[in-house]
């Protein structure tokens, strides 16, 4: 008895659906709101949205720190809308911390580099510097046109973790740029992690890291991991130590997302 009455129940749910689906109207699957806010888009992919931040504006470095001297301004040059690392002053890092965003950014390396590896034009976008004694989530900047090194240390790569898909460099003297997607890590109140950081990159427009999962902030010996929570965080440019030539950076936006 019980078998048939689950069957007739089945048969009548079927009956059901059925029906309701010969009733089924296009406005049923229509979503009218929230309505999605309206923004300007750039007139080229370099230029910011209307709601982007922009973090260099080709005039001055006031969205910028030292990273030895937070109070410090930073003290890298600018001059014809470009920023060139000085090797002296460090690393610089935004004013402003950040969870979630989209961020652009163009850099270019100095040609006629002789130095080889890693010491061929080295520099680094910490995606959240989480502090001096544990930088954050770098995202490597390097000339990696036709110039040997280890795979997850070359452009693109999320340094020391996970190589890019392919290898999307110009040549050096050349412009070329990074569109970055961040998911920032998520931590318990305990401080355990409840989701890891995620990243997105396009370089030069071309996908090199498909929402890859970072192991936690770059490690440059032994295995990265999640040893401390943290929240929002500044976004930190790197002065490398290698003897070349400084590279320069130019056209930098950010938009926030929830």
């Amino acid at each position: 008895m019980m078998h048939k009455i689950l069957l007739i129940a089945a048969v009548s749910l079927s009956l059901s659906q059925a029906v309701k689906a010969q009733n089924a109207k296009p406005a049923d699957t229509e979503l009218w709101t929230p309505v999605p806010a309206e923004i300007t888009p750039g007139k080229t992919p370099s230029d910011a949205p209307s709601d982007a931040t922009i973090l260099f504006d080709g005039k001055n470095l006031d969205q910028w720190v030292s990273v030895k001297d937070p109070k410090a301004p930073a003290g890298w040059t600018v001059s014809g809308d470009i920023i060139t690392v000085n090797k002296s002053a460090g690393n610089i890092q935004t004013k402003q911390s950040f969870g979630n965003y989209q961020l652009h950014l163009e850099w270019k390396i100095p040609e006629n580099i002789k130095e080889e590896g890693q010491a061929k034009g080295n520099s680094g976008l910490f995606l959240a510097s989480t502090g001096p004694g544990d930088d954050g989530y770098e995202l490597q900047i390097l000339d990696s046109y036709k110039n040997k090194t280890y795979v997850n240390g070359q452009a693109a790569s999320i340094y020391k973790q996970t190589p890019p898909l392919v290898n999307a460099n110009k040549k050096p003297g050349e412009w070329q740029t990074y569109d970055v997607i961040w998911k920032a890590p998520v931590f318990n109140t305990d401080g355990s992690l409840k989701s890891p950081a995620y990243v997105t990159v396009l370089h030069n427009g071309i996908l090199v890291q498909n929402h890859t999962e970072l192991k936690g902030p770059t490690q440059y010996i032994g295995q990265a991991s999640y040893k401390k929570p943290h929240g929002p965080s500044p976004i930190k440019l790197q002065s490398h130590g290698d003897p070349s030539a400084p590279i320069s950076f130019r056209n930098i936006w950010i938009r926030e997302m929830k």
